[in-house]
């Protein structure tokens, strides 16, 4: 059985939020990362691009949606957002084939 994959943020910029204990949250442009690794999903290497890595935000919480660390986020990338999904880990997939053919 594999386990789902747990991706973080590496984004463009940073705010610290004072209301929550002065805490850093990602600002700008997202991308989503996985800890461990020099890139994001899509390829971008952190330290070229300048990326900020937030190994304590999960990558779900950057969509305005969520209500988690989206309140300074302009932009994410959609590349991203394709492989590690608009959802949680937890979600059901998108869809499956009911009567499949023999």
């Amino acid at each position: 059985m594999t386990r789902a994959k747990r991706y973080a943020v590496a984004a463009s910029g940073q705010w610290t939020d004072e209301e929550d204990g002065r805490r850093r949250l990602p600002a700008g442009e997202v991308h989503a990362w996985e800890p461990g690794r020099n890139e994001t999903v899509c390829g971008l290497s952190l330290s070229r691009s300048q990326l900020g890595r937030f190994p304590h935000v999960n990558w779900p919480d950057v969509f305005p949606e969520s209500g988690g660390a989206a309140d300074r986020v302009r932009r994410v990338c959609r590349r991203c957002a394709r492989v590690a999904g608009r959802r949680g880990a937890d979600a059901r997939p998108r869809w499956h084939r009911v009567d499949p053919r023999p």
